[in-house]
């Protein structure tokens, strides 16, 4: 049996992308909360734009648009019904007495792990554009039914 696995070397992202990236997450979860709409079903998905690598975004029949990757926003966070405005720690979090911050931390920690996988071939990201989307589709694969999204774009070098 062969291994198909990628033969690359991981860079970690530097501290000012993954501060951009935290941000930016931020700044979408908490539209989201504000407006209502987390529930078990949302997802947080990134697509990873590489200058000069020309790859066809994947799709479902009829031509839907899937990211590179998504995470259940629902595995760190939820809101309850006395605060639907407010992200409190996921259920596994509070059972632990896990606060707010760690969730943040495990989320974003997974984030950066999937951005760099998919950096890994290069030797530097300049150029390179983040575009994430948090919202609720019909299905994962689905249209969206309610989306944020904003588009970043990484810094010039990797940490290490």
């Amino acid at each position: 049996m062969r291994d198909h696995t990628p033969d690359f070397k991981m860079h970690e992202l530097n501290a000012d992308d993954k501060a951009l990236i935290r941000q930016t997450v931020q700044q979408l979860l908490e539209k989201l909360a504000g407006d209502g709409k987390l529930n078990g079903d949302t997802l947080l998905e990134f697509w990873v734009e590489v200058p000069g690598v020309k790859r066809p975004r994947g799709t479902f029949r009829g031509g839907i648009l899937m990211p590179d990757s998504f995470v259940y926003i629902s595995d760190y966070f939820h809101s309850d019904a006395d605060a639907p405005h407010v992200l409190k720690p996921g259920a596994s979090y509070a059972a632990e007495g896990g606060s707010l911050e760690r969730a943040w931390d495990d989320l974003l920690d997974e984030l950066y792990y999937q951005v760099e996988i998919f950096t890994s071939p290069l030797s530097f990201v300049k150029g390179v554009t983040l575009e994430l989307w948090a919202g609720n589709r019909q299905r994962p694969e689905g249209e969206w039914v309610y989306a944020v999204d904003r588009k970043i774009e990484l810094g010039q070098v990797f940490a290490g």
